[in-house]
């Protein structure tokens, strides 16, 4: 209610029949709930794709925090999208929007919850001024419950001591057009395997959150990819391997400079690590899904979207080899295929690919340098029109500032097998 009476006071966005989006009135509700007039809307991608899963991630943050557990905050996500959609807006119920708000942000909105307590959890019991505005700043619903009911919720979520991997890096890019820019990424890998006592039985007691940004007005989010164990287990082979596996929730965002892709997906796979030699450890995960995507950009005379929804089989290959917590060589593979099943525009479809390699040096305690290659490759095709092919490398110098797991490799070794 608070967003739709701001956006009738502030946008003044127009449907296409004339009216004004946001004046919704009970006559618009009831139109809207008999006749569920479905459609795919022509928003930005940057509104379908990131405004949206952080709304969801707002309204699934919101039940989270109050005590809900992850598949009851779901629900209410879901359940909220579908009141916006209703009764939030005068134009047609987007079916993307559904599946973005409802479903993607509360990936999002659990990975933003895990990693606001664990913010908490550094100042517990009863966590100082800053840790609450940190813990706000990740997660603004919890923020807002902690603060508004006092000793309600003031407890911090358990998460029973994860082992962590995270870093900060900083630096500049140069693409293959010549084009330069500053880079800022954020990673975390939550509940990495092997560590002894540690159990998998709530969704997202694995997870990896990556967020990355560009100093360009235009294009300020370059990705953000995140994946979540939602059901599975833990398993070992031998002495040297620990690892788990099951059914993944993942919301992806890739925007590099010449197209784009975004997902929701299930995925069946699994991560571990194998400890290869005395101090080489092998970290890894392979997955394989299906999701509803979102790609382009499309030619302009299919319409006024500049992009592509359908069904999306996709695939993952992530590696990391940790030298003696001294250096880390990174391979990360993923294909996306945007077929046009499921949507608005059947006839097209987009296979877009994403190869990132990375090296990783540690310096001196927790600082280090990286040096990173991303190529990014597109091929589309639509009806009768010409098929076309894109591709996008840049390359990244960083400055790595590294978490107290330094690059992350988990022991459960006792000292006389190292």
């Amino acid at each position: 209610m608070l967003l739709n009476l701001y956006d009738r006071s502030f946008l003044h966005t127009k449907t296409q029949e004339g009216s004004s989006t946001y004046d919704s009135n009970p006559s618009t509700i009831w139109q809207h709930l008999r006749k569920q007039n479905w459609t795919f809307d022509r928003d930005p991608f940057n509104v379908n794709q990131i405004g949206h899963p952080y709304q969801g991630a707002t309204m699934y943050g919101i039940a989270r925090s109050a005590g809900l557990n992850f598949w009851e905050s779901l629900i209410y996500s879901n359940l909220g999208s579908f009141t916006w959609e209703m009764a939030g807006e005068t134009s047609r119920p987007s079916i993307n929007d559904l599946i973005t708000t409802g479903n993607s942000g509360s990936l999002l909105g659990e990975a933003l919850f895990r990693m606001s307590q664990l913010v908490l959890q550094e100042d517990a019991p009863r966590p100082d001024a800053w840790h609450e505005a940190g813990a706000a700043l990740l997660s603004p619903p919890t923020g807002f419950n902690r603060w508004a009911f006092g000793e309600w919720f003031k407890p911090i979520f358990p998460s029973h001591d994860p082992a962590l991997f995270w870093r900060t890096r900083l630096g500049a890019s140069v693409s293959g057009n010549g084009r330069q820019a500053a880079v800022l990424d954020f990673q975390m890998s939550y509940g990495l395997p092997g560590k002894p006592g540690y159990t998998y039985r709530r969704p997202f007691d694995y997870f990896d959150f990556q967020i990355g940004g560009l100093s360009e007005a235009q294009n300020p989010i370059s990705y953000v990819l995140l994946r979540g164990l939602l059901v599975g287990r833990d398993y070992h082979v031998g002495e040297n391997y620990r690892g788990i596996w099951g059914i993944y929730g993942g919301y992806d965002y890739l925007s590099p400079t010449n197209f784009r892709v975004s997902t929701t997906a299930l995925s069946l796979g699994t991560t571990g690590q194998y400890w290869m030699a005395p101090a080489i450890a092998l970290q890894g995960t392979v997955l394989g899904g299906f999701g509803f995507g979102a790609a382009g950009k499309t030619p302009v005379d299919l319409g006024m979207r500049d992009y592509h929804y359908g069904a999306t089989p996709q695939v993952l290959l992530a590696l990391r080899m940790l030298f003696a917590n001294r250096a880390a060589l990174e391979l990360i593979g993923r294909g996306y295929y945007v077929s046009g099943t499921g949507s608005d525009d059947a006839e097209g479809y987009e296979q877009i690919a994403r190869i990132n390699t990375g090296f990783t040096v540690r310096v001196f305690r927790r600082h280090g340098i990286g040096l990173q290659f991303v190529e990014s490759l597109r091929y589309a095709h639509y009806g009768s029109l010409p098929r076309s092919k894109q591709a996008d490398g840049t390359i990244s110098l960083v400055y790595t500032f590294l978490g107290d797991s330094h690059l992350g490799a988990v022991e459960w070794r006792d000292l006389g097998s190292r």
